[in-house]
């Protein structure tokens, strides 16, 4: 069973910054895109950014910018650094990652990591 475990979350004043961390493990079958969400309370869990095997990435105009995505690939991670924070991002925040199984991509999440930003 493939797991994905995120880490780095935690409580930043406004203007601050946080690295995101997830693991990808168990990975038996081809991985594909990675990437992270986000929600916050009583809100619909958002896209923020995604990257491809190859490196390509797509941000979330709210966080152009502000945030980079990136993977290492040998590691089967992915990193989310966030900089200039604001307390609209404060939210949980996913990881994603897609695996290719029988001709299909397949998406799998984490449990989420909590990132609060005060004002």
């Amino acid at each position: 069973q493939v797991q994905l475990v995120e880490s780095g979350g935690g409580l930043v004043q406004a203007g601050g910054s946080l690295r995101l961390s997830c693991a990808a493990s168990r990975i038996e079958f081809r991985l594909g895109a990675m990437g992270w969400y986000r929600q916050a309370p009583g809100k619909q869990r958002d896209l923020v950014a995604t990257i491809t095997s190859g490196g390509n990435t797509n941000y979330q105009d709210s966080v152009k910018g502000r945030f980079t995505i990136s993977r290492d690939n040998a590691k089967n991670m992915t990193y989310l650094q966030m900089n200039s924070l604001k307390p609209e991002d404060t939210a949980v925040y996913y990881c994603t990652a897609n695996l290719w199984i029988a001709d299909t991509w397949y998406p799998y999440w984490g449990q989420g990591t909590q990132v609060t930003v005060s004002s």
